[in-house]
């Protein structure tokens, strides 16, 4: 593998001086523990510039951090799998204008839960959710841990959440389907199990299971070795763990069993990977779809993908900042202000419960990773990390 081999910083317009300061600030809050550890890399124009390990692997062992680390992805998931049915868009597969229950024939005939003064009344929709409304989570679904409403409650109640069920993607989307939607289609962006559907999705239209058409069609051409919806048993070592207490005090959130085969695999929040291999996939969409002599994606998909699709379409504050709007699988800056980090116009990024997070920013022919297993101080840390990334940023 010839990509983004490992650059002084200064030959990639990175300053040395605030470059080794990026570090020793995480590595500062690393010795408070506040953070068990982390894997950054930072690269420009092909290269890497910055590949540190700080800190401990797993903190109940006190095994050092390495490069060779693998973490949950939780969201970032979404991108991969974004990804995956955009290729599936452009071998004829499907419209994004399509309805979604065209191929998953559940998701017909739904309905929207009105709540007014603790009563709820079920409304047809106007028009039923299009696979480009799962894409930019404006198909009318939400999720159950980021608000209250009655289908939230809902939510809880069929236990949508795919850790505690043994069901698989084709049971988790029949389920999801029989509950009534939060909002109607296309009408708000609201953060949602939307790219679950989009998985069971690929499943449908590919004729494979997920895992085994993102391994085949995805990882492998790729060269990313250690990416997928478990880690196998010769390799249990090399997990990163959060701590065993929250160090602000507040509720340990439980991390998902990534040890053996689960029955669901989210195409929303169920990946693992390692630094290297997230590398790989994001130089792929900062080349425009295409590592070396693989091409996953046309350019102009790429390009379509990382634009605004909301347009006037307004965003509950779950899922973006002031500044940016949502494309097909990430968030996208679209005002030079506003937003409460530094970036360029165009540059799309996500991130993942337990703390990954990663930006790609297009005009500067730049991306970084930060991959960390600290859930409560997630938005802290990715607001922090791209401060430092961007004040490194020199020429």
């Amino acid at each position: 593998m010839t990509a983004l081999a490992l650059t002084h910083p200064s030959e990639l317009g990175l300053c040395p001086e605030r470059s080794a300061s990026l570090v020793r600030i995480l590595q500062s809050e690393i010795d408070r523990k506040r953070l068990p550890g982390a894997v950054l890399v930072v690269a420009r124009h092909g290269k890497i510039a910055l590949f540190e390990t700080l800190g401990e692997r797993d903190p109940a062992t006190g095994v050092a951090m390495a490069r060779d680390t693998i973490f949950r992805l939780y969201s970032m998931t979404k991108p991969l799998v974004s990804v995956a049915a955009m290729m599936l868009m452009e071998q004829g597969r499907f419209l994004l204008s399509d309805p979604v229950a065209q191929y998953l024939p559940e998701f017909a005939n739904q309905q929207v839960a009105v709540e007014r003064n603790a009563q709820v009344t079920l409304h047809p929709v106007t028009r039923p959710a299009t696979i480009q409304d799962l894409l930019r989570h404006t198909a009318g679904l939400t999720y159950e841990f980021s608000g209250t409403s009655a289908v939230q409650r809902q939510y809880c109640e069929h236990r949508i959440d795919i850790r505690q069920t043994g069901r698989d993607n084709a049971a988790f989307s029949r389920e999801l389907a029989s509950l009534p939607l939060m909002d109607q289609p296309g009408s708000i962006g609201e953060y949602s199990r939307a790219t679950d559907v989009l998985g069971r999705l690929v499943e449908v239209l590919s004729g494979q299971t997920l895992g085994v058409f993102l391994a085949q069609k995805i990882f492998a051409p790729l060269g990313m070795v250690d990416s997928g919806f478990f880690v196998p048993p010769a390799q249990h070592g090399r997990i990163a763990e959060p701590f065993g207490h929250d160090p602000d005090g507040g509720v340990l959130m439980t991390m998902s069993d990534i040890r053996s085969q689960p029955a669901m695999e989210s195409g929303g929040g169920g990946l693992v990977s390692t630094a290297v291999d997230y590398a790989r996939f994001l130089q792929c969409l900062l080349n425009r779809g295409q590592l070396e002599n693989v091409r996953l994606l046309g350019p102009r998909t790429v390009d379509f993908m990382t634009t605004d699709h909301l347009g006037r379409i307004p965003a509950r504050d779950n899922l973006l900042e002031a500044g940016e709007g949502f494309g097909l699988g990430f968030a996208v800056r679209t005002a030079l202000g506003l937003s409460p980090v530094p970036g360029s116009v165009g540059t799309f990024y996500w991130s993942g419960m337990a703390g990954t997070s990663f930006f790609v920013d297009p005009s500067q022919e730049l991306f970084a990773i930060m991959l960390i297993q600290a859930p409560n101080q997630r938005a802290y840390y990715r607001q922090l990390f791209r401060n430092l990334v961007y004040a490194a940023l020199v020429e």
